[in-house]
């Protein structure tokens, strides 16, 4: 929602875009306490007590944001421990699934999340009820996954290889109390520095194609809501297929080339779609970067980093990893918005620049990592 209603609410407090775009940098930057924070809980006592809390809290920060330019920065701000919920919520669904379809199916509840069917559905709003309802009236909309937690509380069940695993810990009385600390130990250091950069890296692709391409679209070419949703709807459509497409192609070839190939083929279309003023072209070019650094190639990224690590410290690695790197995709849109605004540019140079420092980050990490394809989770124990 946020990323679509930035430039009305610069408009509304007569603020710089670039200050606006700041409360989405802080809004990355402190995600990371929260995943720590809820990661350490999951790998102590499960995946459901967390996932419950952070979509509550998320649901609360969005319905705070709605009132005020504090309460937007201070809730917005809150969504660290909301967000969290995509490091502790995946293991659950990705013990579920037989061996050689496991990221297909992880990627496809990946997808559902906010570089799928959620950014979707949020532009879909935007194009069609911005005009009565506001961007407040769009935060507000977002307290309804809390609802959603009743489905969860009923139905969602801890992982068979967690449960066992954390039976063995304390069966054998070799429980892992600071898993932050052993994911820097010598045998993992490599396994977690790599992925730390390739998911850093996807921050900057994914922020620099998402993060101000309606403002682009806003500010740049001044587009009405209606064809600002358009391509916003329909890429993330394609996200989502792409995701499902790449799991596929990630259990017949590997992890590790499903993954650099897309980030490979959105190099080139970066510059062919954000330096055109046809909306046809635009919209079309955005729609297949969708498929590939706004979204595509991050959906088997759940399954590949859970499979990197041992049950043990699974995730807090997973939210360590994921979120340290919203620390550099927070930099993105502050960063990109401050050069376009100092040399007059727009915003199109920037975002393709900072597009093609993610996708070679993120290629060259994913490179030099592991290829986990047929690797099977088990409950043993690896790092106490």
């Amino acid at each position: 929602m946020f990323l679509l209603i930035m430039v009305p609410i610069s408009q509304e407090f007569h603020v710089p875009l670039t200050d606006v775009a700041f409360v989405l940098s802080v809004t990355l930057w402190l995600r990371l306490v929260g995943a720590v924070g809820s990661g350490w809980l999951a790998d102590r006592v499960g995946r459901k007590i967390p996932l419950m809390i952070s979509i509550l809290w998320y649901s609360l920060s969005n319905f705070a944001a709605g009132f005020s330019p504090l309460s937007l920065i201070c809730s917005c701000s809150a969504h660290c421990s909301a967000l969290a919920w995509a490091a502790n919520g995946r293991p659950v669904a990705y013990s579920r699934f037989r061996r050689g379809r496991y990221v297909r199916a992880v990627s496809w509840a990946a997808s559902c999340k906010a570089w799928g069917l959620g950014f979707m559905l949020s532009s879909g709003v935007y194009g069609l009820f911005y005009a009565s309802i506001g961007w407040r009236g769009m935060l507000w909309i977002g307290v309804l996954p809390a609802l959603s937690v009743l489905f969860v509380r009923k139905f969602v069940k801890e992982p068979p290889i967690w449960l066992e695993n954390r039976r063995r810990q304390r069966l054998e009385q070799r429980e892992v109390h600071a898993p932050l600390i052993a994911i820097f130990q010598k045998q993992i250091l490599a396994n977690t520095l790599t992925a730390c950069v390739w998911l850093g890296g996807g921050f900057i692709a994914y922020y620099s194609v998402n993060a101000l391409f309606a403002t682009h679209l806003q500010k740049d070419l001044h587009l009405t809501p209606g064809l600002v949703a358009t391509p916003i709807f329909f890429a993330n459509l394609g996200t989502f297929l792409a995701s499902c497409g790449w799991g596929w192609w990630a259990d017949r070839i590997g992890r590790r080339w499903s993954t650099i190939i897309p980030a490979l083929i959105a190099l080139p279309l970066a510059p062919l779609y954000l330096l055109s003023t046809d909306f046809l072209w635009i919209a079309v070019g955005f729609i297949l970067q969708g498929m590939c650094a706004g979204g595509g190639m991050q959906g088997q990224m759940v399954a590949y980093l859970n499979e990197r690590f041992p049950t043990e410290i699974r995730a807090t690695a997973s939210a360590f990893c994921y979120h340290q790197a919203g620390i550099f995709g927070g930099f993105v849109p502050v960063i990109l918005t401050f050069l376009a605004e100092h040399f007059g540019t727009g915003l199109a140079e920037p975002m393709i620049i900072g597009t093609w420092i993610g996708c070679i980050a993120w290629a060259v990490a994913v490179f030099y990592g592991p290829e986990t394809k047929g690797k099977i989770l088990v409950p043993d124990l690896v790092v106490a």
